[in-house]
């Protein structure tokens, strides 16, 4: 190892931590996080040898960055049980399973190559929240490290225990052709083999596992990634297309005519189905998601109401545990399931499978069960660049200068602003339902926009011009990934 230590402090974001390695992070630099990391899972559990659950994702200099964290963790006093490579819900699954004090998942989940991150947490099912994460970053930085006699093991075949418990307790009934995409990330492993198991026929697309990303970043928001689907659904005539990102946490779905379906009213396809088994439920959904679970016939027939909570996994994860919701759903592919149906975290997998629960229960295609769901027009999750030092002054300038604009009665396609929600950066909703979002990123130096209209494809783009309009007048902002 360097004997100098770079920690780029950006790195340490809301709830993830991530860094471009080398350039923003370096081996050493590993090291001292897995020391801080030890030093606060200590601090927390007040154990001298607390057990950590360890894995990695299939990047080539993941195993490396794994080692220098494990070694940072034994030195101060944690045992390290290291479960190889996985996903970030089978380490989640490991710290259950084996009953463990904290985890840490070497991963940068969908980010491009180059970048590398450590999902972790202490209490079971949840990861850092931004206390948390502060408090890490307080530790790593100042060098306050507990010194002490740690010790690690390898935990053989962790992945087959994995499989087996999502495929013993979902078994179908009904031969279900599915695409499984994997965009050549880790889950490429995993995927397949559950959803055969549970029943499905499984058609492979990108599973072989490449850390190059040859054709598109693992990532089901990915409009590449949705489209290499789409084309391979209808190709082989499939009910079902799924797509996972690089980590397994976040699934996306492509119906049986090759039409992608926006997570968030997946999530409200799931939350009908469960609610009319568990009737008087919570659910918890994100500020990104579609306005329609606020009034939904189905979930108010089943006397279950909804909550509109802060973007990011670590939030949503924290808030279905704190109402016990039975789940909670993020647009981004996040979907968390409490008891009887998971144990709180998020697992694109087992996500995928309530879908397929859903075709197993009724005698419809895919395209037929969404049109079920009242259409709305909705924009994908838009990324415009913004430095990490600036993005979330920009949210704050353009809060108040949003809520001025709804003060004056400002009307945007001759709607005015009825309601705004600063739970998480900025989301202001019109007389009809229609509502814009404003936020920013929590893992990457961004803004994240969306937009959505129960009435016209046009109010969907009025809105968005009049956010990007706002935006360009900061000159904070830069390129968007994409764009409509």
């Amino acid at each position: 190892m360097n004997q100098s230590i770079k920690i780029d402090p950006y790195g340490f974001r809301e709830y993830d931590a991530r860094w471009i390695y080398e350039k923003d992070i370096n081996g050493n630099g590993i090291n001292h996080l897995g020391k801080g990391l030890g030093t606060q899972i200590i601090k927390h559990t007040k154990k001298t040898n607390p057990r950590v659950i360890v894995g990695h994702d299939f990047r080539s200099y993941s195993e490396n960055i794994k080692i220098a964290l494990k070694e940072g963790l034994v030195s101060t006093g944690c045992f390290v049980e290291d479960i190889g490579l996985s996903l970030s819900p089978m380490v989640y699954f490991a710290q259950f399973y084996l009953d463990a004090d904290g985890v840490a998942m070497i991963t940068a989940s969908h980010n491009e190559n180059g970048w590398t991150g450590v999902k972790m947490g202490i209490k079971k099912g949840l990861t850092h929240a931004p206390e948390e994460m502060v408090e890490l970053k307080e530790i790593t930085l100042n060098k306050k490290f507990t010194s002490g006699q740690g010790k690690e093991i390898e935990i053989k075949n962790f992945q087959e225990i994995y499989k087996k418990n999502l495929i013993e307790k979902n078994k179908i009934s009904k031969k279900i052709k599915a695409v499984v995409a994997c965009g050549n990330g880790t889950a490429g492993i995993f995927a397949p083999d559950i959803l055969r198991g549970v029943g499905c026929e499984v058609i492979e697309l990108d599973c072989n596992l490449d850390w190059t990303f040859p054709k598109y970043n693992p990532n089901p928001e990915d409009l590449k990634m949705l489209n290499e689907i789409s084309k391979c659904v209808i190709k082989n005539k499939a009910d079902i297309g799924f797509g996972f990102d690089g980590d397994g946490d976040r699934v996306g779905v492509i119906d049986n005519k090759g039409k992608e379906i926006f997570s968030d009213k997946i999530g409200l396809l799931i939350a009908r189905n469960l609610s009319s088994v568990y009737k008087n439920s919570n659910f918890i959904v994100d500020v990104k998601s579609t306005g329609l679970y606020s009034n939904d016939k189905v979930l108010n027939k089943n006397n279950c109401k909804t909550t509109y909570w802060k973007t990011g996994h670590s939030h949503i994860k924290r808030k279905v545990n704190e109402e016990k919701a039975l789940a909670g759903f993020e647009k981004s592919g996040h979907f968390f399931f409490n008891k009887p149906i998971g144990l709180g975290y998020d697992d694109g997998i087992n996500s995928a499978i309530q879908v397929c629960h859903i075709l197993n229960g009724q005698n419809k295609k895919m395209s037929e069960i969404i049109e079920q769901i009242p259409k709305t027009y909705q924009s994908p999750t838009m990324a415009p660049f913004c430095e990490d030092k600036e993005k979330y002054k920009v949210v704050d300038q353009l809060k108040n200068k949003i809520e001025i604009l709804k003060k004056e009665k400002f009307k945007i396609d001759n709607q005015e602003i009825k309601e705004i929600l600063t739970v998480n950066g900025i989301r202001f909703s019109f007389e009809d339902g229609s509502w814009g979002l404003i936020r920013a990123s929590s893992n990457k130096p961004s803004l994240v926009i969306v937009t959505e209209s129960p009435t016209s494809n046009e109010r969907k783009l009025k809105i968005f011009r009049f956010i990007d309009n706002l935006l360009q007048k900061t000159n904070k902002v830069g390129k968007y990934d994409q764009k409509i």
